[in-house]
C-alpha cells in the first residue's frame, strides 16, 4: 500500500483516463499499433508546432536520440562535454567509439562552462555535448560561436528542456542537434519517450531511416540503423498530456516561488533564480548546501528528509566523470572540474511537480527550516 504521506521528488503528468480509453479503442480497431502510425504522426505535428522548430522526430526513450545524433552527424575522435548530468549523456559518446572530454560547470546555472571549451579542443575534437542543466538554458551563441571558428558540431543534450524559451524562441533551435527525454518523471511525458530536434528535411529523413533499422523502403537498407520507434499508446498519451502541460508548467512555477520565498533567507542554503527573458519549465528544484552555514552536512539534510518521508534527490551525485568507465580519463581528474565536483557535493533537489499541495510544500520548507 502507497504511504500517504510520502512526498515524492516528481509526479508523473497524466492524462484523463475516459480521453485515453477513448484513443487507445481507436487504435484497437485500426490495429496500427506502431511503425509511424496516425498518432505517431499527429504527436509529431503537435510538438513541431508547440517547440516552434523545423522538424521533430520521435523516439522510444530519450537515450537513443542522443545515441544516433552522433551517428547521423558521423562524429569520431572528441567530443567535449560535462561531468554534472545523467550518465546517459557521455554514455552515448562512449558508446559511439568517442572520447569524452569533460569540462567544468559555470556555478551560476550548472551547465558546461563556455568560457573553459576552448582549452580542451584538441586537433582530435569534433563536437561539442552541453547539457540544458534543470532546464536552464546554455550559453547558446557563445557555444555556436566557438564551434563556428574551429568547424565542430553541436549536440545539446536537452532532457530537461522541454518548453524552455529564450526572448520567446525555443532553446531547441540551438546547435546541429537538440535531443529531448519524454520519462516519467520529465515535464512532459510519454511514459517512456524521447525525440530529436533536426533543422533540415534530408537530415529528418536520414534520422527516421537510423531510427528504423536503416529502411528506406521495403527492400532498401541505406545504412546501419537501429529500432527506437515509439509506438501509437505513448503517442496518444503524449498527444492529451501536450494539451496539458502548460498548466503543470505554471503550477510547477507556482511551487519554485514558494520555495524561494521561504528558503532565501536560511543561512547555508541557496538555489538558482530566474534567468531574465527565459522562459522554464521548473523541472527540478536544486537547492545547495553551505555546512558551515548550515550547520548540517546534505547527506545528513537528504537523510533527515527521507526519515520524515520526504524524497529529496542528489541530482547529480556522484559526477559522470567519477564513475569506473570515465575516471582514469586525464579531463576526469578532480582539480580540472572544482566547480562540478562542489556542485555534486553540495546539492539536493526537492520535490517538484504540479501535483504538490500547499501542505506537501510547507512540510519540506519546515524540514529544512528546521
Amino acid at each position: 500500500m502507497a504511504n500517504k504521506n510520502l512526498i515524492t521528488i516528481t509526479s508523473p503528468l497524466l492524462p484523463d483516463i475516459d480521453e485515453f480509453h477513448e484513443l487507445l479503442k481507436q487504435i484497437w480497431d485500426s490495429k496500427w499499433i506502431t511503425n509511424c502510425g496516425s498518432f505517431h504522426q499527429q504527436l509529431e505535428q503537435d510538438l513541431n508546432e508547440y517547440f516552434g522548430v523545423p522538424f521533430i522526430s520521435l523516439f522510444t526513450n530519450g537515450t537513443l536520440p542522443l545515441l544516433i545524433s552522433l551517428q547521423a552527424l558521423r562524429i569520431i575522435g572528441e567530443v567535449i562535454t560535462t561531468p554534472y548530468s545523467f550518465v546517459a549523456t557521455t554514455h552515448c559518446i562512449w558508446w559511439n567509439g568517442c572520447k569524452p572530454v569533460f569540462v567544468d560547470i559555470d556555478p551560476s546555472t550548472g551547465n558546461l562552462d563556455s568560457n573553459k571549451i576552448e582549452a580542451a579542443i584538441t586537433p582530435k575534437t569534433t563536437a561539442i555535448m552541453p547539457v540544458h542543466v534543470y532546464g536552464n538554458p546554455c550559453d547558446i551563441n557563445k557555444i555556436q560561436d566557438i564551434a563556428d571558428r574551429y568547424g565542430l558540431k553541436v549536440i545539446y543534450d536537452a532532457a530537461h528542456a522541454f518548453g524552455v524559451r529564450v526572448k520567446g524562441d525555443s532553446i531547441l533551435n540551438a546547435g546541429d542537434i537538440s535531443t529531448l527525454s519524454f520519462h516519467a518523471t520529465k515535464v512532459f511525458n510519454t511514459i517512456e519517450g524521447g525525440a530529436m530536434i533536426i533543422h533540415d528535411e534530408a537530415m529528418k529523413k536520414r534520422i527516421d531511416y537510423l531510427k528504423n533499422f536503416g529502411f528506406a523502403d521495403e527492400v532498401t537498407v541505406v545504412g546501419p540503423g537501429i529500432n527506437s520507434k515509439i509506438d501509437e499508446m505513448r503517442c496518444a498519451y503524449g498527444i492529451l498530456n501536450l494539451r496539458q502541460v502548460d498548466t503543470a508548467i505554471e503550477a510547477r512555477h507556482q511551487v519554485a516561488l514558494k520555495y524561494r520565498e521561504a528558503l532565501r533567507s536560511i543561512d547555508g542554503i541557496s538555489f538558482f533564480d530566474d534567468i531574465p527573458d527565459v522562459r522554464h519549465n521548473y523541472s527540478y528544484f536544486p537547492i545547495f548546501i553551505d555546512e558551515k552555514k548550515y550547520g548540517m552536512s546534505r547527506d545528513e539534510l537528504y537523510d533527515k528528509m527521507k526519515e520524515a518521508n520526504i524524497l529529496g534527490r542528489r541530482y547529480f551525485y556522484p559526477l559522470i566523470s567519477e564513475f569506473s568507465t570515465y575516471r582514469g580519463l586525464d579531463s576526469a581528474r578532480p582539480e580540472n572540474l572544482p566547480n562540478a565536483h562542489k556542485m555534486a557535493n553540495s546539492v539536493i533537489c526537492l520535490p517538484m511537480h504540479h501535483a504538490l499541495n500547499e501542505e506537501d510544500i510547507q512540510r519540506t520548507i519546515n524540514c529544512i527550516i528546521k
